[in-house]
């Protein structure tokens, strides 16, 4: 079983992350729809370009401290019992492992950026981003099958929208000029952030539903009704999740449009009106 602060800290990591995601893509669109181009990361203008990479470094530190909480700080240094990897702390080595994917991809775009040792196309860049993604699908993944009633039906659901990350970031390389797959990336990022803090608040905080507790450090439920009624709760938080979303999105591009939008942007827009009408 998990923690509050176990799913609080990367959700809080993969929410900001996605937020950011969707607010570059929509300004980098509405500013020049004909010369968009997909982004695995987005720089942050002005102040003389000291923020440029702030979003690779919350990547690169997010990942790094969590890292240490898992690797070192939860296993107390006991890494080996008997001549064997310690049996008890299995699920930290799965969660360090995750974590180092995305410490690499931190630390391989940096380099990209500031030398020339790593002169890797975007698409590239792409690829490596969904390989940590996969990494965090099998680790969720297998960890569903082993999770069982309520705490397994969250972790599920967490997969599915892993799942998306992968897809998007796989054909974020595979269509480059595909604005559509670009604001998907950021969507399913910002999902899956908040569904690691809506998993923290109901299985290890206050929400937890009537009819189940935690026992034995796992969650049990006192009847099979309760389960699926927890069940169903888990799928309409998750629709009010994608709902939010999808609002604050199009808010933002609302926004953007009339802020930073160009004479192209509103062309390009009357003629797919056009071509729907037909």
């Amino acid at each position: 079983m998990g923690s509050f602060k176990g799913h609080a800290l990367p959700g809080t990591l993969f929410f900001l992350v996605g937020v950011w995601h969707i607010w570059g893509a929509v300004v980098r669109y509405v500013r020049n729809p004909t010369t968009f181009r997909v982004q695995v990361w987005h720089p942050v203008p002005g102040f003389g370009g000291r923020l440029k990479h702030l979003e690779l470094y919350v990547i690169l530190i997010g990942s790094f401290i969590d890292l240490c909480i898992e690797f070192l700080y939860s296993t107390h240094l006991r890494f080996f019992v008997g001549g064997v990897l310690n049996p008890s702390h299995m699920n930290n080595f799965e969660h360090a492992g995750m974590l180092l994917m995305f410490f690499i991809f931190s630390v391989v775009v940096l380099l990209k950026e500031k030398t020339r040792f790593f002169p890797l196309p975007e698409g590239a860049l792409c690829f490596i981003a969904a390989t940590a993604f996969c990494a965090e699908y099998l680790l969720f993944y297998f960890h569903s099958t082993t999770h069982k009633g309520l705490e397994g039906y969250y972790h599920i659901l967490l997969v599915f929208l892993i799942g998306l990350c992968i897809l998007s970031s796989i054909s974020g390389a595979l269509m480059p000029t595909s604005f559509p797959v670009d604001l998907t990336n950021g969507i399913a990022i910002a999902l899956q952030g908040i569904w690691f803090y809506q998993t923290a608040f109901v299985l290890y905080g206050p929400m937890l539903p009537n009819g189940c507790r935690v026992r034995d450090n796992n969650i049990t439920c006192h009847s099979k009704e309760s389960e699926v009624r927890g069940e169903l709760l888990a799928n309409f938080q998750l629709f009010i999740a994608v709902l939010v979303v999808l609002a604050g999105t199009t808010a933002s591009y609302v926004f953007a449009a009339s802020r930073y939008g160009n004479p192209e942007a509103n062309r390009l827009h009357a003629v797919q009106a056009e071509l729907d009408q037909d």
